[in-house]
């Protein structure tokens, strides 16, 4: 079974990555830019190249603007929740981990996953139902970070949270109950961060087992923020007192 990275940076990014690329297709007349770095890599790994007309590209990718490239690549692998311990381990770091609850938005999956990659995220895991997988739009929405992030697809994420716990890491939760994020201190060491989903947050089980909540202030008149960009926010409140405490 095969998918589809579309788009030239993460096209590149699989490439720098050393993923596994099936072929590439390249629209005729696309030979500039970034796509001359593409060949070349290609060419460095043997990796076949196929020019064709950008309507058969439109047809792999019909909700992709995949600017005249596109990988067939192996179907996306998951790891185990072990494996993203064992990463921690060989890096001689806490654990740092991120527990996404029901996210369906592909273009939220992939900037949490960008994100991820920027703060230095062990790893990502999401639950097997109610939430999408690693697609070829996630994929382009990672702009690359996909190749990087492990994420593991669990069948039960309470079940997950109790695993990690007994692995001495604390587990937070971004909550409009919690206590304003900067007013906690928390955020080192050893941590899970759980995410919510676009519409109903995180759910009462996985809040259940929280260490704590904290909740992002909101000045303005909406009264939440996209689950990317709270990912995003709290990630970087993380990695500020993970840096302040070395």
């Amino acid at each position: 079974m095969s998918d589809f990275v579309a788009g030239r940076n993460p096209v590149l990014e699989l490439l720098k990555s050393g993923g596994p690329v099936h072929k590439i297709f390249l629209a005729k007349g696309a030979q500039k830019g970034s796509v001359v770095e593409i060949l070349t890599r290609a060419r460095e790994r043997r990796i076949p190249v196929q020019e064709v007309d950008r309507s058969y590209l439109e047809n792999l990718v019909h909700d992709s603007n995949h600017q005249g490239v596109i990988a067939s690549v192996p179907a996306r692998s998951y790891v185990e929740l072990e494996d993203i311990l064992e990463r921690a381990r060989d890096r001689g770091e806490d654990p740092f981990v991120l527990i996404l609850d029901e996210i369906e938005d592909p273009h939220n999956l992939g900037a949490i996953l960008r994100t991820a990659d920027a703060v230095g995220v062990h790893g990502v895991v999401i639950p097997k139902r109610r939430a999408v997988g690693l697609t070829s739009t996630v994929a382009k929405a990672s702009a690359g970070a996909i190749e990087y992030v492990p994420v593991a697809r669990v069948a039960n994420l309470v079940q997950a949270v109790e695993k990690l716990k007994k692995e001495g890491c604390w587990v937070v939760a971004a909550d409009p109950d919690g206590e304003a994020i900067w007013q906690n201190n928390n955020l080192s060491g050893p941590l899970v961060c759980l995410i919510g989903s676009e519409g109903q947050g995180v759910g009462r089980l996985l809040k259940e087992k929280c260490d704590f909540l904290v909740g992002i202030p909101m000045k303005g008149h909406v009264s939440s923020l996209n689950a990317s960009v709270a990912a995003a926010v709290l990630c970087y409140e993380i990695l500020r007192q993970k840096e302040k405490g070395r």
